[in-house]
């Protein structure tokens, strides 16, 4: 009973790696019809692999149907075609969105309770905020954070704010489960985020998320910058441009966009840089 149990585990163990493997393989990733012919592993059995590596983070789902290795396989050490995949897809865009502001863009995607940077331009001036690819931020306290948690799922977003632990960074710093929760439903209702000098006095953040097809965020764009430039008149407008740039990343992916009409409403419309 035991050998026979233990071939069984070693089976699944085997079919998971290789669906792993065969994805690795593909920069454009499989969908699963592909991934079973290529494996020999049958649609339901894999079908259920692939939920689960999904749901863990392990693979990523483009357009509805591709799969690619997911970030957390990044932070094993794992070669991810995904963040690379995402970042060859962002970057024109997030040129044209640091061009248009001229302040420091940010790309970044959720690991566990904090955001991690994959992509970091840095405004050309010399008062600047400076972030570093591969750092983590608190979700709570800075607008990438609070653009990917307020799309996610319910059951997602749930699970990730239980495990928060509260830290005041400024006296603007959000503390409380039930803030956070009240400013992540404003986030979902208007489409963008913002750190007002949460993460650090005198600084502030607009950002975006990177939706798929479910509108669930994949990943997150911010324009940061000093209070000084970036004040109460701009937010608008640079909220708009940030929205921009992340609508167009999502249908660079294959993901479909919302309807102009679903679309949130700003009140100004970046129309010439930001000075």
């Amino acid at each position: 009973m035991k050998r026979k149990r233990r071939q069984v585990s070693v089976g699944v163990i085997s079919k998971v790696l290789r669906i792993l493997e065969f994805i690795d393989g593909a920069p454009s990733g499989l969908n699963l019809k592909l991934l079973c012919e290529q494996t020999g592993i049958n649609k339901s059995t894999a079908h259920r692999f692939l939920v689960h590596l999904e749901r863990e983070g392990y693979l990523f789902r483009a357009d509805g149907r591709t799969y690619l290795i997911g970030p957390k396989l990044s932070k094993m050490g794992t070669r991810s075609d995904h963040t690379v995949t995402l970042q060859a897809v962002c970057r024109p865009f997030l040129r044209e969105l640091w061009k248009a502001t001229r302040e420091s863009i940010n790309l970044a995607i959720l690991d566990e309770t904090k955001v991690v940077y994959l992509e970091v331009l840095e405004s050309p001036h010399d008062f600047r905020l400076v972030s570093k690819v591969g750092m983590h931020r608190p979700i709570y306290s800075t607008a990438l954070g609070k653009a990917l948690a307020a799309f996610l799922t319910d059951e997602d977003r749930d699970e990730v704010l239980n495990f928060l632990n509260f830290q005041a960074l400024t006296p603007r710093t959000i503390i409380t489960l039930a803030q956070l929760r009240k400013e992540l439903e404003v986030v979902r209702q208007q489409g963008y985020a913002l750190d007002d000098e949460e993460s650090l006095l005198g600084a502030r953040c607009v950002g975006a998320p990177i939706l798929d097809s479910n509108r669930v965020a994949v990943a997150a764009v911010s324009v940061s910058g000093p209070t000084t430039r970036l004040n109460q008149d701009k937010i608008p407008m640079i909220a708009e441009a940030v929205m921009e740039a992340t609508r167009a990343i999502s249908a660079s992916l294959g993901f479909s966009t919302p309807r102009k009409d679903e679309r949130p409403e700003v009140h100004r419309h970046l129309t010439h840089p930001v000075t």
